[in-house]
């Protein structure tokens, strides 16, 4: 071997070393912040990312929004830590024009942190400035507002909005299915404009419309940063409304049927969104095998693992692909380990914790019987084929 050779050698190695050393060194933590498309990798002893980031002198503005929170304390060993910038935006609206700082990219996020309300029938735009010189730079939200009017269906009174110019283009918006014995005041060809009153009732038919909540869905996201257990609702759902409509068949003074003759929502449901913990506690390893582990409930369990293609049991619970996890683990769409175990205790679809973090019941085998609370881990070991 020539001496450059020993010489390159011997560098790649001490660079080595030198990298393992960096990335064990007790008590640091390793965090990779984006910010604008960038990536750079942190090794600090800081508790919070504020403390990290000013040791690594990336300024942060405070109009600028972070994930997690500037003063969020930092307790896993690896972090993924977003930095969104503010940036200048001109809001739109109709004769108004407000000037602000803002991280956001959701029209419904930049309105709301300038106090500005939108209603589901709003129309919004996010556009960049094209004019630099009486604009500035950044973007624009531009807001066009739905008509308020008073809707009074079928005896029951609410404010609603619309896009629509008529009331025919209104009662087509709602999707209100009008009968050919309903009376609409005004006309349905009449100019639907602000502050109105519109009118609909049913001739010959008692009616009454009830107030319905609609429930929202959640969406829960898996986050590696976090211990399993740990819960934290990033934006907070809001229940939907609909105005529905019966016709009633009474006798005497008492309801003897009802049937539902309009539907009408009167205001979208919110998503709720929630963190959820999902970091491995002492993982299960190809080398182990098998071990035991006792979740948040006190409960023991057997966990092993096995390395099977899941194409037929991924189906179970609503469908999708499966994925590997960098670890190996194999993973649902939502990122839950497919899990097999005893459906007698865990049913098929419930979601289980595991060391490798939070799984989903997918399957079983013949293992339940002699570890009833025992949970086999699909995971991509054996061969490390991707299936």
């Amino acid at each position: 071997m020539s001496c450059l050779a020993v010489a390159l050698l011997g560098f790649l190695l001490a660079n080595t070393v030198n990298a393992q050393s960096m990335g064990t060194e007790s008590g640091k933590r390793l965090i990779i912040v984006h910010d604008n498309g960038t990536e750079r990798g942190l090794l600090t002893r800081q508790i919070t990312l504020r403390q990290a980031l000013s040791e690594a002198h990336i300024p942060v503005d405070p109009n600028d929004l972070t994930e997690p929170g500037l003063d969020e304390k930092l307790e896993a060993n690896n972090y993924e830590a977003n930095i969104y910038r503010a940036r200048p935006v001109t809001i739109i609206d109709g004769e108004t024009r407000i000037k602000i700082m803002s991280p956001y990219r959701t029209a419904k996020q930049i309105a709301g942190s300038a106090g500005i309300t939108l209603h589901d029938e709003d129309i919004t735009d996010i556009k960049a400035n094209t004019d630099i010189v009486s604009q500035g730079s950044g973007v624009r939200l531009e807001i066009t507002r739905a008509t308020e009017f008073t809707l009074m269906l079928y005896g029951k009174k609410t404010i609603a909005y619309t896009q629509g110019k008529t009331v025919a283009e209104m009662v087509k918006e709602k999707g209100i299915k009008l009968a050919s014995d309903d009376t609409v005041l005004p006309s349905i060809s009449a100019p639907l404009t602000a502050g109105m009153t519109v009118e609909i009732w049913r001739n010959g038919v008692q009616t009454v419309t009830e107030e319905q909540a609609v429930p929202f869905a959640v969406e829960r996201v898996l986050d590696m940063d976090h211990p399993v257990g740990y819960h934290e609702i990033k934006t907070k759902g809001e229940l939907g409304m609909n105005l529905v409509t019966y016709a009633i068949n009474a006798k005497d003074g008492k309801e003897l049927s009802r049937q539902e003759i309009q539907n009408v929502v009167s205001k979208q449901p919110v998503k709720q969104v929630e963190l959820v913990g999902n970091q491995p506690k002492n993982p299960l390893s190809k080398s182990k095998g098998a071990q035991y582990v006792t979740d948040s409930a006190g409960v023991n369990h057997r966990e092993t693992y096995y390395d099977l293609p899941m194409n037929i049991v991924i189906g179970a619970c609503g469908g999708g692909n499966y994925t590997i996890r960098a670890d190996g683990a194999k993973i649902d769409r939502d990122g839950y380990i497919l899990v097999a175990a005893n459906y007698g205790r865990y049913p098929r679809c419930s979601v289980v914790e595991t060391s490798m973090g939070l799984g989903k019941v997918y399957d079983t085998g013949g293992f339940a019987a002699r570890y009833p609370d025992g949970f086999d881990l699909a995971t991509d070991w054996t061969d490390y084929d991707g299936r």
